[in-house]
């Protein structure tokens, strides 16, 4: 097959997935920092296979990496390529930095030429379809000889970078779903905070007290704009959203969604949650003037990072995990990885690689530079140690401290979302909506909506 029909093929793959419902995992580029990385990050392209090889320790290794981020990220990147170079002198670093717009059609290209940098930075999106196209390298070697040690990484966590037996990335961090709470609304409806020990009848109840008190919104936002909080209902049924091999929906029973999609409509009925047109309005003010961070509304899900990325705007924000369900059938919570490392398959420096990987999650001195930025990390040990350093801002000690104890509860993670997954979630979106509507029953809805997942399913995957 010649390159330009490996290339189409990739390119194809890579297509059928949002760069949006991503958990507000991306690091979106401003148009500044789009001008600073065309203008000063003048890299060389990573077009020839890398022929570096470390037969002998000490000897002189290049090794070849590629993020995406801001310059912000790219700046404490390098630095901490710096500090390696420093403790390491016989490794050095080509740096590919970039931004998100345009990050995986470039690697695609890459791979399809079998010129990817030794180690990429890796989204949760992406890591199947580079794994099944054996583009990543297996390195469960290095963690089997123990030269990436995840001993004080939680097992379910470290598990989501393993694709078909392989382990295809190592994940550098993680978020949880969680419920993040304006803490002076509920002082204004003179309501108590809820606790881990929570249900959905309780958050029901909740959200129609705040309104009911104080006028404003129990729950901001409607759970339909992605499959996520869903997922989160399907896993506490002790069913699973997709099936094993991805072809169809996992779950068997519609009552699950039927009875989720009513759970909206009381709210929106009851006046505790937006309408979907109050809805649209409130999501084009942008991120920082939802009711939650404005003070207009109580509660919303988002992931764990949540209270610190509104720092800046509110700081009397805290969290507590999804509401329980009625049974103990299942916990829906899991950690949802953030980012990962991966290693090319046609790297010639695979055990260099692996160290710096291992280097940066374990190493004080690496966190200490990175300092929580790409997400809360997987070490337990590195977590501790920053929240006792001093470096920390108090809501990134409250993230680390949730992620601690919500970890607890968590069972095991889905595995990465399948290929045509936007579509999906857009289906999800129109046929939740089509309800609020008055268009269709919830039981014609969540008929339309099996018919539709399952067509995307087997026709993706």
């Amino acid at each position: 097959m010649n390159l330009k029909k490996v290339t189409a093929l990739f390119m194809a793959s890579l297509m059928s997935f949002s760069l949006a419902g991503c958990g507000g995992s991306k690091e979106a580029l401003s148009e500044d920092d789009q001008k600073t990385q065309t203008n000063e990050a003048t890299v060389q392209e990573a077009e020839t296979e890398n022929t570096n090889t470390s037969t002998a320790e000490g000897e002189p290794v290049t090794i070849k990496i590629t993020w995406w981020g801001g310059q912000s990220r790219h700046d404490y990147t390098q630095k901490l390529l710096n500090k390696y170079t420093e403790l390491n002198p016989n490794v050095t670093f080509e740096a590919l930095p970039s931004g998100w717009d345009g990050y995986f059609d470039k690697l695609s290209t890459q791979a399809a030429s079998g010129a990817m940098p030794d180690i990429v930075q890796m989204d949760y999106l992406y890591i199947s379809t580079f794994a099944k196209n054996n583009s990543i390298a297996d390195m469960q070697e290095f963690v089997d000889n123990g030269t990436i040690d995840l001993a004080n990484v939680d097992s379910n966590l470290a598990d989501s970078g393993k694709i078909d037996g392989k382990l295809a990335g190592l994940v550098l961090s993680s978020s949880l779903l969680t419920v993040g709470i304006n803490n002076s609304v509920f002082a204004e409806a003179g309501i108590d905070k809820p606790t881990s020990d929570w249900t959905w009848s309780d958050f029901l109840k909740i959200c129609k007290e705040i309104n009911n008190k104080t006028g404003k919104y129990g729950f901001s936002a409607i759970m339909a704009d992605d499959t996520n909080n869903f997922n989160y209902y399907v896993r506490q049924h002790g069913q699973t959203l997709f099936s094993e091999d991805n072809k169809s929906l996992g779950y068997f029973d519609d009552a699950i969604y039927v009875d989720f999609v009513n759970m909206i409509k009381e709210l929106i009925d009851a006046k505790a949650t937006p309408n979907p047109d109050e809805y649209d309005a409130i999501k084009a003010l942008g991120y920082e003037a939802m009711p939650v961070a404005t003070g207009d509304g109580a509660m919303v899900t988002d992931w764990s990072n949540y209270a610190c990325r509104l720092e800046e705007v509110n700081k009397n924000i805290s969290l507590v995990t999804p509401p329980k369900g009625e049974s103990e059938a299942a916990n829906g919570l899991w950690l949802k990885p953030g980012m990962f490392f991966s290693v090319s398959e046609t790297s010639k420096v695979k055990e260099e690689a692996a160290k710096f990987i291992n280097w940066f999650i374990n190493s004080e001195e690496a966190n200490e530079i990175i300092l929580a930025e790409r997400g809360t990390p997987v070490s337990s040990e590195i977590r501790d140690y920053l929240t006792n350093s001093g470096k920390l801002s108090d809501k990134q000690k409250e993230m680390f401290e949730y992620v601690n104890n919500a970890g607890a509860l968590c069972g095991e993670a889905p595995a990465p979302d399948p290929v045509g997954i936007s579509e999906i979630n857009e289906s999800f979106n129109k046929t939740v909506y089509s309800v609020l509507y008055g268009q269709a029953s919830v039981e014609d809805a969540a008929k339309t909506f099996r018919e539709s997942a399952n067509e995307i399913l087997a026709r993706n995957n």
